[in-house]
């Protein structure tokens, strides 16, 4: 059985940017999260949030992202359902999503880069006070983390069949799990006294 620690160990040979790996972290939170609401297999989904941009520091393009690293996962014993997952989360490769699992990483993705943009710009810099509403009104500011792609956001949940809002909050809650391992546990406000 592939397991978090073998995924972990590709995510350290492949992924050196630390704002990478904790895009990934929250991500996996966020899939965590959702195989718990929906009684799936919480490692299974962890593991394909924890996986699915391993390979975009050595494949930074749409024309090899993700499907230039399909093949380093498979030989590195990865189940073909969590590959075929992370094939879907992109739009660009028309491969279509037809399992749960699948539509959960595409709206767990972009949302967690936007929720984690918010949390940084609020003076406490935590992921602990971060209310829905903020998400909200920032949502409205499309220069703001212009980056997070708000037409796949609101795709991604209604993908899942969950209101965006309700999706948003899920998802904080989600991230507030592992808070630390992001940096939105207030500590870089801290720093910053």
């Amino acid at each position: 059985m592939f397991d978090r620690d073998q995924a972990l160990a590709i995510v350290h040979e492949f992924v050196k940017n630390p704002n990478l790996r904790r895009h990934m972290l929250a991500v996996e939170a966020a899939m965590r999260f959702y195989a718990e609401k929906f009684g799936e297999d919480v490692e299974k989904w962890g593991i394909t949030g924890l996986l699915h941009d391993f390979d975009w520091e050595i494949h930074p393009t749409l024309e090899e992202h993700p499907l230039a690293g399909a093949p380093i996962l498979r030989e590195r014993g990865v189940p073909e359902e969590i590959v075929h997952a992370i094939l879907t989360h992109a739009d660009h490769t028309g491969i279509p999503r037809q399992t749960l699992m699948e539509h959960a990483l595409y709206a767990c993705d972009e949302i967690t880069g936007l929720i984690t943009a918010v949390a940084l710009v609020r003076p406490s810099k935590s992921l602990y006070d971060l209310k829905v509403k903020s998400v909200k009104k920032k949502w409205k500011d499309k220069s703001f983390a212009a980056g997070a792609d708000r037409e796949a956001i609101r795709r991604g949940a209604e993908e899942l069949g969950i209101d965006l809002w309700e999706h948003v909050g899920n998802v904080i809650e989600a991230m507030k799990r592992v808070a630390p391992e992001l940096g939105l546990d207030g500590s870089l406000a801290k720093k910053g006294e």
